[in-house]
């Protein structure tokens, strides 16, 4: 009835396997290539970010109140050469009618 013809055209269940092992395996390794893609960009983003804007985390100290504050969000006043850190208005208002008002 068939002959040859139809043997050659149903695929065996060993060739099915191999076939979906290989399509396994190629999936696998795109969807690898594109997380390591998709983290690489991102590193490079977050790199870009770490260079474009640095984070200063040295505390300094209220002359005031000796309270410790980030060097970045402190509130500076420039008297007789040397600079003051306060960690707020009311501070720096002290030290400034404590001082005289130099």
């Amino acid at each position: 009835m068939c002959g040859s013809d139809c043997r050659r055209s149903a695929m065996s269940p060993q060739r099915l396997l191999v076939l979906a092992l290989l399509l396994y395996i190629a999936w696998r390794l795109i969807r690898n290539l594109i997380r390591e893609k998709i983290a690489d960009e991102a590193e490079k983003h977050h790199n870009k970010e770490a260079q474009s804007d640095p984070v200063e985390d040295v505390l300094v100290e209220d002359p005031v109140c000796h309270t410790l504050v980030p060097k970045h969000q402190a509130l500076r006043l420039r008297q007789d050469g040397k600079t003051y850190y306060f960690c707020s208005d009311e501070c720096c208002d002290k030290f400034t009618e404590n001082s005289g008002g130099n």
